[in-house]
């Protein structure tokens, strides 16, 4: 699927070479360790360095170089997985081959060297009207999570659930920890980015593997850097609290349950945990999403979730105050049956094909390819399709009563309307 080439000690380039697009789509991936402090200053950072460089030193001006380089798309961004945190540059560009000017890679690559390397800093430091600007915007962007309820509750389980555990932290920080990132300590995080961090650039096209990795060699000069010693993955606590009621002014109630299990991605039984969330909630076929909101029409939504990296299933539901206690029932009967393995062959194999589509649809996208390969290159090196298509098609269904076991509820959490306290 992709060829690696390592161009530097840390610093690796995957292409897939393919005519399946007439574009070439690059991600950099700036991965380091996750904290709080890092989240919160790595999303600062990711947003003044796509809004602003020395050469192109506003949006509108880099909006008119893409718009002239027909039509490119870059943008940066910053997420989690598991106990990284991961800032992204993405660019997408029409192939020149399929043009009557030549040239174009060269300049696109040209200008993520200037967006990487040419911060728009004034004494050394970020120009501090962007500075204030960028963190003004991550603060609305963590405030606006208040506004989505469902959001809002997961976050709030989270929090009391799993306090100071990566699983908590979210990709953006907090509102406390953006405030006092200082523009002396933003550049040190940009220095320590583009010189400590491991770094993984993957490119999509119809290009060759050893003449992107000798054009990335020449425009954007990433230097050996030693390979972060790996963490050891901090383990589930028992939260002090087993069952969290909280209000809020809202109509809808939004229950959330924490499962905790053994296995995560790299858990030779992660393939039989994808089935068995698919089977318990992660479809509109699935067992509590039939019997919950379609059988019993007591919840708006419902769900489960499997946090693979951290080992957590979660359960997500939208329902009237009241009936809090009875869907939690539901969830558990619904559970109870796939620990029994009563599992219809309908299930099962709706299941296996649902996955095997997603897999697929994802692949049908450059940006899609990069994302899958990211994550599953943890589990094999040669990642192809085939490889998880193959573990799907082969678990049972009495695997998957077996995973079922392993799950335990840790924590049932409630957001309630105001006005309805009778659940308290």
């Amino acid at each position: 699927m992709f060829e690696t080439i390592n161009i530097a000690k840390g610093v690796n380039v995957h292409v897939n070479e393919t005519t399946q697009f007439k574009t070439i789509n690059f991600s950099i991936k700036f991965k380091d360790k996750l904290t709080e402090e890092k989240a919160s200053a790595r999303s600062i950072l990711a947003n003044v360095l796509q809004h602003s460089n020395e050469v192109y030193p506003s949006h509108t001006a880099l909006r008119m170089v893409l718009d002239d380089l027909y039509g490119t798309s870059l943008y940066i961004d910053s997420s989690k997985r598991g106990s990284e945190h991961v800032v992204t540059l993405n660019v997408e560009t029409v192939n020149d081959q399929y043009l009557s000017e030549k040239g174009v890679l060269e300049k696109v690559l040209n200008l993520m060297y200037i967006v990487l390397f040419k911060p728009n800093f004034e004494n050394d430091l970020f120009k501090e009207s962007i500075f204030i600007r960028e963190k003004h915007s991550i603060v609305q962007r963590i405030e606006s999570v208040f506004d989505d309820k469902t959001r809002y509750a997961q976050q709030r389980m989270m929090e009391l659930a799993l306090p100071n555990h990566p699983a908590s932290i979210t990709s953006n920080g907090t509102i406390q920890a953006v405030e006092a990132v200082t523009n002396e300590q933003l550049v040190a995080e940009y220095q320590e980015m583009l010189t400590q961090n491991e770094i993984e650039i993957y490119a999509v096209g119809d290009v060759k593997p050893e003449m992107i990795a000798s054009y990335v060699r020449e425009f954007l000069h990433f230097k050996d850097r030693e390979k972060a010693i790996a963490v050891a993955p901090m383990e589930l606590v028992k939260p002090e609290q087993s069952r969290v009621l909280e209000h809020e002014d809202m109509k809808q109630g939004k229950l959330h349950m924490a499962f905790f299990t053994p296995i995560t991605f790299r858990d030779e039984k992660f393939p039989v945990m994808q089935l068995m969330n698919g089977v318990f909630g992660g479809y509109a076929h699935s067992k509590i999403f039939v019997n919950i909101r379609e059988k019993e029409s007591m919840a708006y939504y419902v769900s489960s979730s499997f946090a693979s990296q951290f080992g957590l299933m979660f359960v997500l539901a939208g329902i009237d105050s009241k009936l809090e206690k009875k869907a939690v029932s539901l969830v558990l009967k619904q559970l109870e049956d796939v620990k029994k393995g009563n599992i219809s062959d309908i299930e099962l194999d709706q299941t296996k094909a649902l996955l095997i589509n997603q897999l697929k649809e994802a692949l049908d996208s450059a940006r899609g390819q990069i994302e899958i390969y990211d994550q599953y290159m943890e589990l094999t090196e040669s990642f192809e399709p085939e490889y998880m298509i193959n573990k799907w098609k082969n678990v049972t269904k009495e695997d998957i009563a077996a995973v079922a076991e392993e799950l335990s509820l840790e924590m049932t959490y409630f957001l309630s309307g105001k006005e309805d306290d009778t659940n308290a």
